[in-house]
């Protein structure tokens, strides 16, 4: 669906008149395209005192090919990037507007190593002196340690305040540039590249305000796929792929390698026909709220088995509670929710889904900060939350990461259908001041599900621009 006034305002006439009227102008955003490199331009670095990720940042650095800049406050950068291959030089801060050819793409400052209050003052140091020379659709990475991996309470506190900063640089930048926090486990160095490479990309446009958490991942893992096909050999089921969010999922899925399974209900069959068709896939016309379906769905994969399970399908009947049936509150329940349950363990129970795999839930930000006439739909998807945070624990032994991801307003047929007022504000109420597309949410589940991204499970990571509901 289109956004007439985000398209008019990116118009020659349309900047005109929004500058001569201030009205705000959202950035048309940098998506990933196949046909444009995915990381180019000049990142700067930055760090604080006895930083502790620099090394692995270098190694990523090296592999994407992005030239480098130090800021003063990363001393140690040049060395390490040197014995990386890298040629790097200082920074210095310029202005894009002025029409500056070294375009500064990347601002990721190690903050790993501050312990204490006093110590955020790097922060802004480095911040400070950089932020004007990020260009449009730039991105802000900011890594540390968890905070609840902290030996002490001034250290928890340094760290934990990375969040604020981090949050509050995304509101700030604007300009379609996006801002998210790392905290990588001791231990987990050798798994921040795949999270490193998404957060510095443009498949994260519309991903700001987040904070991920990289665990130690499990010695077994070993990073001997091709990055630019990382799901190679995969096979991959995805529900509610017919149309919409579903079939982006799928799409991005089957880019990066996967054998696409797409499961919807009989009724869209066509639609999912002609969208597996595209894609080389395979179509299973399963209602996944009937008793059957798990079981189905298990003896339709038993044989090859499966890595990769997207729980997209979902429904939704809006009414205040006072006025929602009861039917209403119980379909929403057990679509959203009970149904991932059954088929998680259906799917488990068989080992169907193959030790190293990964589930990958679809929330919402309804979820997290609920909706006016949306009590059921809210529940559910707070319920998946729930449902990832509970099992991660349980699903590391054998190596299969759960995650969820939550959009927030997202262009499909269901928000074209929403009062205008109501489609705007949805629009406008975030840092990027527009909606985001189906290929937001799909090429954050490929990073969720990819092999270089096994320390990150029971993660929640909004998909909404950075959204003022629920921030």
């Amino acid at each position: 669906m289109n956004d007439s006034y985000l398209n008019f305002v990116n118009s020659p006439l349309g900047a005109r008149v929004a500058r001569s009227l201030g009205l705000p102008k959202p950035e048309v955003l940098r998506r990933y395209r196949a046909d444009a490199p995915e990381f180019d331009g000049i990142a700067a670095v930055g760090a604080g005192p006895a930083p502790q990720l620099l090394d692995a940042l270098a190694g990523v650095i090296a592999h994407l090919g992005i030239t480098s800049v130090a800021h003063a406050s990363a001393g140690l950068w040049v060395p390490l990037a040197n014995r990386h291959g890298l040629m790097t030089g200082r920074f210095e801060p310029t202005d894009p507007a002025a029409g500056s050819q070294a375009r500064v793409k990347a601002l990721v400052f190690d903050a790993s190593g501050i312990d204490n209050s006093a110590q955020l003052d790097t922060l802004y140091a480095f911040f400070h002196d950089a932020l004007r020379s990020l260009d449009k659709s730039g991105r802000i990475v900011v890594l540390g340690r968890p905070p609840e991996s902290s030996t002490n309470p001034r250290q928890w506190a340094a760290q934990r305040a990375l969040e604020g900063v981090t949050r509050s640089l995304g509101k700030e930048a604007r300009r379609g540039i996006a801002a998210n926090l790392i905290y990588v486990a001791p231990g987990g160095e050798g798994g921040i590249e795949s999270t490193l490479r998404f957060f510095l990309s443009p498949r994260s446009a519309y991903v700001s305000g987040q904070v991920v958490r990289i665990g130690a991942a499990h010695p077994a893992f070993a990073a001997d796929f091709d990055w630019t096909q990382p799901l190679a050999g995969q096979r991959a089921v995805v529900t509610g792929a017919a149309r919409g969010i579903g079939a982006a999922i799928a799409n991005v899925l089957a880019a990066q390698g996967a054998h696409v399974i797409g499961v919807d209900i009989p009724s869209a069959t066509d639609a999912l026909d002609a969208t597996m068709r595209q894609l080389g896939g395979t179509a299973l016309a399963l209602d996944i709220a009937a008793p059957e379906t798990p079981a189905q769905l298990a003896a339709a994969l038993d044989e090859l088995g499966v890595d990769v399970v997207v729980h997209n399908a979902g429904v939704t009947k809006d009414k205040t509670i006072a006025k929602m049936t009861e039917a209403a509150w119980r379909t929403v329940i057990d679509i959203n929710l009970s149904a991932q349950e059954r088929i998680d363990d259906a799917l488990l129970e068989a080992g169907t889904l193959r030790d190293g795999g990964r589930i990958v839930c679809v929330s919402s930000i309804s979820g997290i900060a609920g909706n006016l006439g949306q009590t059921n739909y809210a529940a559910s998807k707070a319920g998946v939350i729930g449902r990832v945070q509970g099992m991660a624990p349980f699903l590391a032994a054998r190596r299969i990461t759960i995650n969820a991801v939550a959009p927030g307003f997202i262009e499909t047929q269901m928000t074209a259908k929403m009062p205008l007022a109501l489609r705007e504000a949805g629009r406008r109420m975030n840092s990027m001041s527009q909606g985001g597309q189906p290929a937001d949410v799909a090429q954050t589940i490929a990073w969720l599900a990819h092999p270089g991204s096994a320390g990150v499970t029971g993660q929640i990571v909004r998909v909404c621009g950075q959204s003022l509901i629920g921030a």
